[in-house]
């Protein structure tokens, strides 16, 4: 009802829309010839290594993957996955064809073989539960000739499958030249192991003011020029928005809340038909709840019991309190006004119990393991039932360590249920009998000592509620406030940011978007205006408005990142801090070359501080944090041996080593050589394929398409 009720308060608003939108359609073919961006459409998504990725392959693919993937997942997403997956099959692939790689049919069913999802199926397994390759083969040929449809989809995970077993052939020869030697596990124990206890002292950075240091655009200009890689940049785009958010006035909310209240008690109504006026019972006095609510709310009666802890956490102290016929409301819940009644109550209606199960072999559901005759089980049952009403033992640990049960984990806890979800014998003690209760009973799946944890009283409760919508007027001076706006930051009298300021609305900026992009921080998934920000037409200072699910967006582009190095301007942040360390460093050690560590702290207004037990494995120190060069110079020194100045990451260090304690000495260091070779392995498939990868030329077209 709420749904309808607000299309017709749209109908104006989506009558202009409309217009609007087709009149933009209309004009757009007179100004341009490509609404995406004037680059030129070709036939791929990517090009790797001068390889086309054909779009109309990744197309289907694209559809496949969203049909596999479901409603939650967006285009844009599903795309990204696909063109990692496509990349990296082109990357790889063209690596597998320049060294002959390749597999014989027998090895690509191993390879389905290890797959859990095949090796796991029923219907390709034999008797022993191992994988069957003649029934997979069978399973197979049944669709080619049965299911076509099903088939060409198989035909496109074959062409994954292979191409994984190959990768995965391609990855195990690389794994094969990884390994890890005794000498080589012997120092990593002793990186670990071995210790240093030091006294240092630490000058920190902080003690030089940022503002004394001077650092030119040229210099920071030369440093990005010296660290190339570390400063490219793909295009990128900065942008500017108010949001004219679509959301009820005060006007609207006081509204519904009268339309509720007015519901509440019964009302007379001239009947033209029978020259009468009739009583029009409300929702304090109605006779059929269901009937009231179906006609009047947004939310229909549920006629379900609830515990108090499945009430609105906002009123469910005052609901729970009412008398069967009580009213409560009306009341703002959310997004909604709301009235409520109590229309029923069970006492003790929940209860929340424990136990401990003693199977015998034959009953229901009892483990294969389970050997006990039922008499034994029963003797069993009573023996843990007279420990557990001893004062001074947990049943919780009592059920862990002895319940056949699969609530055994918890301690025998059940949670909370309502009567009849137990069976018979179980459900009439736990509701016949008091909290903090024990007792034993028989079911078909053996003896259970039950003991009752807590109960609550359910309540059923009738609401009347009525979503708080924005109104027909609402939404007009909502598109009215954002098409104002809108022409006056475009006619270019006053800048964005001072108009926004003037009309009090908050701009939000969001900086770096990529070409890829979907989601706006404040927007959500916002592809259209991903796709503006980049169309070559756009200019920076360009306004435009875009009309979101939840009302406008009034946009404006106000920088543009071209591919290659990053300007010293945006680069700033990054080598600012990086040539002010250099240069404080350089100033701390020449301000105290050739002094002591007492000297050192005296004439630095620190302290000589002391720290035992460091690793080079981890290397921290209390007090100056993570210090790797200062903890892996104490680590060369010898005991007594006193360092010169250290450049660390908080500050310019002087050490003495004062203890070195060597870890003891093994027999044999294959353990740690075995770990890193597991550790170097794990690190084999995405380190090579990111070389691989960064040594590629990729042309991205995604935006092209998307």
């Amino acid at each position: 009802m709420a749904i309808l009720e607000n299309i017709r308060k749209r109908t104006t608003v989506l009558i202009l829309i409309i217009g609007l939108a087709l009149f933009a359609f209309v004009i757009s073919g007179v100004f341009t010839n490509n609404g995406l961006g004037g680059g030129k459409v070709g036939s791929s998504i990517a090009e790797v290594n001068g390889e086309d990725i054909s779009i109309d392959e990744f197309r289907q693919k694209v559809d496949i993957a969203s049909r596999r993937s479901g409603p939650n997942v967006s285009t844009m997403q599903t795309v990204n996955q696909v063109y990692d997956q496509e990349v990296r099959n082109a990357i790889l692939g063209q690596q597998l064809e320049d060294l002959g790689i390749d597999i014989e049919q027998d090895q690509i069913l191993n390879y389905i073989g290890s797959m859990p999802g095949y090796s796991q199926s029923p219907q390709f397994l034999d008797e022993n539960g191992v994988f069957d390759q003649n029934k997979f083969r069978e399973f197979i040929a049944d669709l080619k000739i049965n299911n076509p449809a099903q088939y060409e989809l198989w035909l496109q995970d074959e062409k994954s499958i292979i191409e994984s077993a190959k990768q995965q052939a391609y990855f195990n020869l690389i794994k094969a030249g990884v390994g890890a030697t005794l000498k080589e596990g012997e120092l990593d124990y002793k990186l670990a192991n071995n210790k240093m206890d030091i006294k240092y002292v630490r000058i920190p950075f902080t003690s030089i003011a940022d503002s004394t240091v001077a650092v030119s655009k040229s210099e920071i200009q030369s440093y990005i020029n010296e660290h190339k890689e570390e400063f490219k940049q793909e295009p990128a785009r900065d942008i500017q928005f108010v949001y004219f958010e679509e959301k009820p006035s005060a006007e609207d909310e006081k509204e519904v809340e009268d339309a509720v209240t007015k519901l509440l008690d019964d009302t007379i109504e001239y009947n033209a038909q029978t020259d009468r006026n009739d009583t029009l019972k409300g929702f304090r006095s109605t006779d059929d709840m269901a009937a009231f609510l179906d006609r009047n709310s947004d939310i229909k009666f549920d006629t379900i019991y609830k515990a108090k802890n499945q009430l609105s956490a906002r009123v469910s102290d005052t609901l729970s309190t009412l008398q069967v016929g009580e009213v409560y409301g009306p009341y703002r819940d959310g997004d909604f006004f709301k009235i409520s009644k109590m229309m029923g109550r069970k006492a003790n209606g929940s209860v929340k119990a424990s136990h401990i199960l003693i199977a015998y072999e034959g009953a229901e559901r009892a483990n294969p393991d389970v050997t006990r005759t039922k008499e034994e089980a029963e003797q069993e049952a009573k023996r843990l039932l007279r420990e557990a009403k001893k004062s001074d033992v947990k049943f919780v640990e009592l059920a862990r360590d002895n319940s056949d049960g699969p609530s055994a984990p918890n301690g025998g806890d059940l949670g909370y249920f309502v009567e009849g979800t137990m069976v018979p014998s179980f459900n009439d003690f736990a509701f016949q009998n008091n909290v903090g209760s024990i007792g034993m009973v028989e079911t078909d799946f053996g003896f259970h000592v039950i003991k009752i944890d807590d109960k609550r009283d359910l309540f059923q409760i009738a609401t009347l509620a009525r979503e708080i919508e924005p109104s027909e007027e609402t939404v007009n001076t909502l598109f009215t406030d954002a098409t104002k706006f809108e022409m006056s930051t475009i006619s270019g009298e006053k800048a964005f940011t001072d108009l926004a300021k003037e009309s009090q609305y908050a701009v939000r900026p969001v900086n770096k978007i990529n070409a890829v992009d979907e989601n706006l921080p404040g927007l959500s998934s916002q592809r259209s205006i991903v796709q503006w920000a980049f169309n070559q037409e756009t200019n920076v200072g360009d306004i435009r408005r875009f009309d979101l699910p939840e009302g406008y967006a009034v946009v404006q582009l106000t920088k543009k990142y071209e591919k290659g190095l990053m300007s010293v301007e945006d680069a700033s942040p990054t080598v600012l801090p990086i040539l002010r360390k250099e240069r404080k460093t350089a100033q701390i050690i020449s301000a105290n070359k050739g002094k002591s560590l007492d000297d050192l702290a005296k004439d630095n207004n620190v302290s000589v501080s002391t720290a035992t037990a460091l690793n080079v494995k981890s290397p921290t120190i209390p007090g100056a944090g993570a210090e790797p060069a200062v903890v892996g110079a104490a680590y060369a020194m010898s005991e007594g041996e006193t360092s010169g100045l250290i450049e660390g990451n908080t500050g310019v260090f002087m050490l003495t080593v004062t203890k070195k304690t060597e870890g003891p000495q093994l027999d044999n260091y294959s353990t740690y050589a075995s770990s890193l070779k597991t550790t170097r392995e794990g690190r084999v498939n995405s380190g090579v394929y990111n070389a691989l990868k960064e040594d590629s030329e990729v042309e991205d077209n995604r935006s092209i398409f998307y």
